[in-house]
Order: C-alpha cells, then structure tokens, then sequence
C-alpha cells in the first residue's frame, strides 16, 4: 500500500526560533526513507487553513513580536480548525511560544494577555526581569514512551513564560535535568490525544528521532490504518543522544 504524509507548517516565517524548522526537515527525510511520499506545505498569517487536508501539524517558537502576530492569526479561525483537526485525529507538535498559544492565554510581562486556543488546558505568565529566564540543556523522561522508545527525551531550553498546566492536561514527561513547564513542579510539556507542546529545542526530533518516528506513525494512521514503520538505521543519532543526556546531568 501506497503511502503519503501530509505536513502542515504554520507561521514558517515567524516562528522558527532556534532552527525549528529541522523538526520539518527530520518528520519528511524520515518518512521517505521509508517510501512515504511526504508533501509539506507551508501556511503563513492571513492563508486560509483548510486543516482537513493535512495529517500533521507543525508550529515553532519567536519573539514577542511575532508570537503576537501568530496569536491574532489564530484567533481569526485558525484556531478553531485545529482544534477541530486534533479532536478528529490529527497530529500537532507545538515548540515554546507556539506551545504557549496551544494553552488558553499567554501572560506577557508587560501589556496585555495573548488569548491561545485553548486546544492545551495551560496557562502561561511572563514574570519579567525580577525572575531569572529558564536556559540550559534538558533531559525530560518521557510519560509515558511508546513501546521500543527510549525513556528519555533531550533538548535546549530557553524560555522566560512559566507554563502551569490544568487538571485536564498530561504532561508530557517529568524533569529529570533542567527547568521545564516553570522550574518547579518538574513537569515538561503537554499532552492530549495525538497533540504534543513543548519547550525542547535543538532542534527537538533531530535529537529525539524516536520521537519524530511517534508523530509519523500516528499521522500516517490516520488515513491508512494501522501501519508499522521499518526500522533505521540510528546508532550515530542514538550515540549523541546519550552523549546529550550526560552533559545535561
């Protein structure tokens, strides 16, 4: 059986803070390694998002300035089609300031909120300068990893917003090095049903292929059923991986 992956990458122009845009470059190369045709279509502010037409969905981390500009976006439909698209299946991953938009609001330290879409149930505030921003490696173990993945999941963060996540939000792992969601309860990320938000940079599925293999599968499952991915070849990836969990701790 013939398979295809349909990527959707929102605001590439805006939020690619931090080479997010290798988490595109990892999703695609690994799926044609494996003979999926991968079609990747970018989506800036002001283009329609026609969110039925894809399986997967990608939004990265920037400035203030352009966070802002994402949000408003969103908030003229966007939104609402993704949340639609998840509750229907779809995949999504949301890297720091696009996670903080997956929550209900966005507190800066100065002006006013920035309303999210509520897809996560999180909440996130700015504390200003009076608090130290959250940078340096992270190690994260992942709650819980599919089967064959290894437990933990690396990455670089740097972030001033503490995230809060509410009762009807899962983690996505606990802290095991580093600061996460705010610095103190150790938990990193979010989770519901096939949607991700996270700090990680690094880019984050570069170094955590495993990860990557995650959302491929669950977005090619979607339309096709259930299917298996072939295994690659990752002992190099593997190597730096551990390597980064050492110098994280």
């Amino acid at each position: 059986m013939a398979l295809d992956l349909r990527i959707c990458h929102l605001y590439p122009d805006l939020l690619n803070l931090y080479g997010d845009r290798g988490n595109i470059t990892t999703l695609a190369q690994r799926a044609r390694w494996r003979g999926v045709a991968v079609e990747v279509t970018e989506v800036p502010v002001g283009t329609p998002l026609r969110a039925a037409e894809y399986d997967l969905f990608f939004i990265g981390g920037g400035e203030d300035r352009q966070q802002v500009l994402a949000a408003g976006d969103l908030q003229q439909g966007k939104g609402g089609a993704l949340r639609e698209a998840v509750e229907e299946g779809a995949t999504l991953l949301a890297v720091c300031g696009g996670y903080q938009l997956m929550g209900r609001y966005y507190r800066p330290a100065e002006g006013e909120d920035l309303p999210g879409i509520s897809l996560l149930d999180l909440a996130t505030q700015h504390p200003g300068k009076r608090r130290p921003r959250l940078i340096g490696n992270i190690v994260i173990r992942w709650d819980p990893p599919p089967a064959g993945a290894p437990p933990t999941l690396v990455g670089f963060e740097n972030h001033g917003g503490r995230t809060v996540l509410g009762s009807a939000a899962h983690p996505l792992g606990q802290v095991v090095a580093g600061f996460g969601n705010n610095g103190e309860d150790r938990t990193e990320g979010a989770a519901y049903r096939n949607a991700y938000g996270t700090y990680l940079h690094g880019p984050l599925l570069p170094k955590n292929p495993w990860f990557a293999d995650h959302l491929i599968m669950l977005a090619l499952r979607r339309r096709h059923g259930e299917v298996e991915l072939a295994p690659l070849d990752d002992q190099i990836e593997a190597q730096a991986h551990e390597a980064a969990v050492r110098r994280a701790r």
